[in-house]
């Protein structure tokens, strides 16, 4: 069966940030149906929210855990409407990115559950299917493709089923996967924008598939990365024009499986006869001859077997499995000459390989059985050498696998300064039995694995910078309430032994007299100075001229020279004047009053103004301790968070490092049974030999000398 997935299986490098702006796609621009089908709308989109424009910089930055919690805090606050769908599926494209599925799960079940559009939950039941899958939850990926119930774009649909395909298999119904592949296997390659963008991919001077989705906008960006995540092949980074190759070989994989072997072998034939464009392909065709050739070997076949292995490529990725199978060929063909030739070729290369080792033991073997003991004798042996080499080798190699440090150097080798998809493994360190451990190192688990380890590595990193940060904000405190304390009491000399009581006093009486002028309508309390000063005079005049008949008639006869009417006129002007001015307050009163009532109001407004802020500071004095204390309190309580949480963290950390080491370990270990198994064969084949030439018997014609 074909490592590669059905449906390409999202890597932690590369999968989720897909996943998130697809989504969002489908629900930013599908009010039409021909719009929901285009992989590549050409309308732009545009930031209304400038959190969410925050969030996205972020995103575009590769700072996609300074973006998600960006996002959720200004989610928190309602910050990102009109975007709020969007930022959801961005959010739980994220979560789902570090493998948080029940979150995310919820996240789009919302957005399921909500107003959205039955072909928006369809691919958010797909996105959230491929990802499950690939984190190897098959029965809940299984569950998520039942609920797609409308009809995905055609470049989801294909791989809406080779996904569904390779649930089907992962759950042992290889006659499901097969029904379910047929169409597709049967259909003719799309040639609309799969071709357009391999073209434009091809034609790219030197730019990798990574900067190629980089100038996508941010949906399409996820959602090419999603649909197709990076593989070995740059080009076919961002479209897979090969789902039908693969489709055929799953099916005709499944069809065998299933008991249909005739049907299964002529769907694998046919792509084991096309022509091939690229390496992949090529290693596809390579892989769909090697399943051809060994079903038939176990069938018992080996001249088919013959026809199939003979198209393997000599120094392909398979090459080495399909030299041993030519070789058990020619000998269920009682031909053990015929598999002399790639056995030897097959002896010569790296031991670190299971089927070199095998070979040389084989090889051996087809000697005896053209009676070429003496050869089989010094094959055996040298086998045995070389098993006993490669234990020594393979037990030191496993000294320094538990070791540990290779683990740091790897990471070392291939640094990440954040969460983020783009986090393959690209450098190694120098390794024993590198050949051995590069399969392992490169399979989708321990990517998996070592993605985890460097995440759980970027979160102490990040505890650590909030530890640093928490007592660069302590000193910020102390440092304020040290200021604080110095410049409290000249602010309480200041403003604190301002005394208000006789302004209010003052004012008071001031709003008592208003009053009492309102209610008598007494003109005379409004009067400025210079009426005051005429009041003045009228009074004294009216007291002169109440004192002047008295003064008249006391004076001599002789002194006494004014006209008798003088007091009597005097009297009258005196009696205007005071009438006019009597006249001009009564004018004024109503001005004068709505005036002084406005300046009393005022007045009193500023006085408790100044009452409150009095007040104000005087608490400000008791609130900003609280407040200072208070600061104290949530450093410590954050510190201690940050402490309960660097524990499970460092654990799983070290759990995770152990089960990297199980991992790398593992396979070595699997060659060491090997080669224990291969030797006592060795040992078996060797006595068989020496009893053998204690009975002398004719050596078989033809046999090599």
């Amino acid at each position: 069966m074909l490592q590669r997935p059905l449906s390409p299986r999202p890597q932690r490098g590369a999968p989720a940030r897909a996943l998130a702006c697809a989504l969002a796609a489908a629900l930013h621009a599908l009010p039409a149906a021909a719009q929901a089908d285009d992989p590549l709308p050409a309308t732009a989109h545009t930031v209304k929210a400038p959190a969410w424009g925050d969030a996205l910089f972020h995103f575009y930055q590769d700072q996609h855990f300074t973006a998600l919690t960006s996002l959720m805090v200004s989610q928190h606050f309602q910050r990102v409407s009109p975007h709020d769908d969007e930022a959801e599926v961005l959010r739980g494209g994220m979560l789902l990115s570090w493998g948080l599925h029940e979150q995310a799960g919820e996240v789009f079940e919302r957005l399921i559950d909500g107003n959205s559009t039955p072909a928006v939950r369809s691919r958010a039941w797909f996105w959230l299917a491929k990802v499950r899958f690939s984190r190897g939850l098959v029965a809940e990926a299984g569950d998520a493709l039942a609920r797609i119930s409308t009809p995905l774009p055609p470049e989801l649909e294909e791989a809406r089923t080779l996904l569904q395909a390779q649930v089907l298999l992962a759950l042992d119904d290889p006659q499901a996967a097969a029904t379910v592949l047929q169409p597709l296997a049967s259909a003719p390659p799309r040639a609309a924008e799969t071709k357009v963008l391999m073209k434009a991919l091809k034609a790219s001077t030197g730019g990798t598939a990574r900067e190629v989705v980089a100038e996508l906008p941010w949906w399409q960006r996820v959602g090419q990365w999603f649909i197709k995540p990076f593989q070995a092949s740059d080009q076919l980074a961002v479209v897979d024009a090969d789902a039908g190759r693969f489709a055929r070989f799953n099916l005709g994989v499944a069809l065998i499986r299933s008991g249909s072997t005739e049907a299964g072998e002529r769907w694998l034939d046919e792509l084991g006869q096309q022509a091939a464009a690229n390496e992949e392909q090529r290693k596809l065709r390579d892989q769909a001859n090697l399943a051809l050739g060994f079903s038939a070997l176990q069938r018992n076949e080996p001249v088919r077997a013959r026809e199939w292995l003979e198209r393997v490529r000599l120094n392909g990725a398979v090459s080495n499995k399909a030299l041993l199978g030519f070789g058990w060929a020619a000998l269920q063909m009682q031909q053990p000459r015929h598999a002399l030739v790639p056995w030897t070729e097959l002896a010569g290369r790296n031991s670190q390989d299971a089927a070199v080792l095998e070979a040389r033991l084989a090889l051996p073997h087809a000697l005896a059985e053209l009676g070429a003991d003496g050869q089989a004798l010094v094959r055996y042996e040298q086998a045995l050498t070389d098993f006993q080499t490669e234990q020594a080798s393979l037990n030191q190699a496993l000294t320094t696998l538990r070791g540990g440090a290779w683990l740091n150097e790897l990471l070392a080798l291939n640094p990440e300064t954040s969460l983020s998809w783009f986090t393959q493994t690209d450098t190694l360190p120098e390794l024993p039995h590198a050949a051995q451990l590069a399969p392992v190192l490169a399979s989708h688990d321990f990517q998996e694995g070592f993605k985890t380890l460097r995440d759980l590595q970027f979160l102490r990193a990040n505890l650590a910078d909030w530890q640093e940060r928490l007592g660069t904000w302590q000193d910020m405190i102390d440092h304020r309430r040290a200021v604080f304390a110095g410049r409290a009491p000249g602010i309480r000399t200041q403003g604190l032994q301002i005394d208000l009581t006789e302004p209010a006093q003052r004012l008071a009486a001031l709003q008592a007299a208003n009053d009492q002028a309102r209610t008598d309508a007494d003109g005379l309390a409004y009067a400025d100075a210079r009426q005051q000063a005429l009041l003045k005079r009228v009074a004294q005049a009216r007291q002169r001229l109440a004192e002047l008949p008295g003064q008249l008639a006391s004076a001599p006869a002789a002194a006494n020279d004014a006209p008798a009417e003088l007091p009597a006129q005097a009297a009258e002007r005196l009696r205007l004047a005071a009438g006019v001015l009597q006249w001009e307050l009564a004018q004024a009163f109503p001005e004068r009053l709505w005036t002084s009532t406005r300046a009393l109001a005022r007045a009193g407004t500023e006085l408790d103004e100044a009452t409150a802020r009095k007040a104000a500071l005087a608490q400000a004095q008791i609130d900003e301790t609280a407040r200072l204390n208070g600061f104290d309190g949530r450093l410590q309580g954050l510190a201690e968070r940050i402490k309960t949480l660097q524990a499970p963290i460092a654990a799983a950390t070290r759990a995770q490092a152990q089960a990297l080491q199980a991992l790398a370990t593992a396979s070595l270990i699997d060659q060491q049974e090997r080669l224990v198994h291969y030797s006592t064969q060795a040992r078996f084949a060797m006595a068989q030999l020496h009893d053998r030439a204690r009975q002398p018997q004719e050596a078989p014609r033809g046999a090599p000398r």
